[in-house]
């Protein structure tokens, strides 16, 4: 299963310092290196949008663009005194990276261990057995999609009620469709209210701008957003009952304290930052360590766990049970790494590297400047939520980190609000809807998510009023 999605950095005070002092002196902006990069980037961009179609993974068509774009810069400074500036300027973008891959690697690992512990296949089978009529079925997975992304994240949510959607209801093209727009629409939204719940989310957060709880006067807006689309469509799903399925699932041993061992992580990681003001991959990278030393005791403890529940089998005559016994395998963290999302990891590494080039060149401070100095700054967040419809969100607020424009909070609550949801306005505007397109391929499309698209634009100029007239005092 793809796993998030999600990019951060928290740069420490000689670092930012270096960072400020490593902008070239004039801008590169109208000369053929900056023309080159722009081209080489918008070409890669192609390549990614054009993913399911080509059958490229993202991550190649970025990681190329980075070391082409790092190289022309590195040769039109090469015997010049900016050479040491481009060089301190790579460094610095790599750490952000760096911060960003160590963060997300810990928090894919435990949703992977979560999964191979069956605690997915447990969800989806309780709703299964819940007999749901399909419109239930469409609200039930859109509020569960909107509550659980803001702690597993909206990609590796939309997968799991994806997932649940094409079990219960396959063959339904129609309402596989209407269902898995919604998914996205709730599981962007739900990620825009928590640190977690995104990678832009996660990345404003590790910058500073905005601190862990205040996320949460986005919760309104962001539920906002996510019910009125939902509400519209609901009533073009019949009410009809789903036919009845079972299917058994049984958690394995240490389930429940995963998902214990995480939100201790989490708190670790908040603890972290806002306390000592340290970069929350520190507490993440604890979490680590406290998921190897449960590992660690299941390992030991297997055999006599095995023989107590083989035991209990062969009391009570269950061959099947028996069978499964003889498939254990003991848990291992680094098998659980080794599933990471690793061409995602990847992109975000493309991604970093390609706008923090382009911001050397000085192309985001040009963007800045037109948009951040000559247009209004609720304009300009609004645009960057459109923006983010049709280039991924990820890309958009680096960019705007990157800039980092003069705001008030309630301004980077807005873009962290448009850019979450803005992303749901199209099926390419977020991983999530990328995804699902995949995994339910030839069910929901491109086209199908676009003929709704109206209504989801409903929903997010709903969201963004709701934002700006509750929270009208951070202004």
């Amino acid at each position: 299963m793809v796993k998030f999605r999600i990019l951060f950095t928290l740069i420490l005070t000689l670092s930012s310092f270096g960072a400020l002092a490593s902008q070239p002196e004039t801008s590169m902006v109208g000369t053929p290196v900056a023309w080159f990069a722009l081209i080489i980037f918008v070409l890669a961009y192609l390549l990614v949008a054009g993913e399911e179609i080509l059958q490229l993974r993202k991550s190649k068509p970025v990681l190329v663009a980075a070391g082409l774009i790092w190289l022309a810069i590195g040769w039109h400074a090469y015997g010049t005194s900016d050479a040491e500036t481009v060089q301190l300027t790579f460094r610095h973008n790599l750490l952000e990276y760096s911060e960003l891959l160590l963060f997300l690697l810990v928090a894919m690992t435990y949703i992977n261990a979560m999964e191979e512990r069956r605690l997915f296949d447990a969800l989806r089978s309780w709703i299964v057995h819940k007999r749901l009529s399909y419109r239930s079925l469409f609200w039930l997975t859109g509020v569960l999609a909107f509550f659980i992304s803001p702690i597993a994240d909206n990609l590796t949510t939309a997968l799991l009620m994806c997932a649940v959607v094409i079990k219960v209801a396959p063959g339904k093209k129609q309402f596989i469709n209407l269902a898995c727009i919604n998914i996205v629409v709730a599981s962007n939204a739900g990620g825009a209210f928590s640190p977690f719940g995104d990678i832009t989310t996660l990345m404003v957060w590790q910058k500073g701008l905005v601190a862990f709880d205040q996320f949460l006067v986005l919760f309104i807006p962001s539920l906002v957003s996510f019910i009125l689309p939902a509400l519209i469509m609901s009533f073009f799903i019949g009410k009809g009952p789903i036919s009845d399925m079972s299917e058994r699932v049984e958690l394995k041993r240490g389930a429940k304290r995963i998902i214990a061992l995480f939100l201790f992580t989490i708190s670790t990681a908040v603890a972290s930052f806002s306390l000592f003001n340290l970069p929350p991959v520190l507490g993440m990278m604890m979490g680590l360590g406290y998921l190897q030393f449960f590992g660690y005791f299941l390992r030991q403890t297997l055999a006599s766990s095995l023989a107590k529940k083989r035991a209990s089998a062969i009391a009570s005559g269950d061959d099947q049970r028996l069978n499964y016994l003889g498939h254990v395998v003991p848990f291992d963290v680094f098998n659980r790494i080794a599933q990471a999302e690793w061409d995602t990891l990847l992109f975000f590494y493309g991604v970093v590297m390609c706008v923090g080039g382009l911001g050397y060149i000085g192309y985001l401070e040009l963007v800045s400047t037109l948009m951040y100095t000559q247009w209004d700054p609720t304009y300009a967040n609004i645009a960057v939520g459109l923006l983010s419809a049709v280039i991924d969100n990820i890309p958009v607020m680096f960019a705007v980190l990157t800039m980092q424009p003069d705001m008030a909070l309630g301004q980077w609550l807005l873009v962290t609000l448009t850019a979450g949801i803005g992303g749901s306005l199209l099926s390419i505007g977020s991983a999530a809807g990328v995804a699902l397109m995949g995994h339910a391929r030839g069910s929901y499309t491109f086209v199908g998510h676009l003929r709704w698209s109206p209504v989801i634009l409903l929903g997010y100029v709903a969201g963004v009023a709701c934002h700006l007239w509750l929270n009208q005092h951070l202004f």
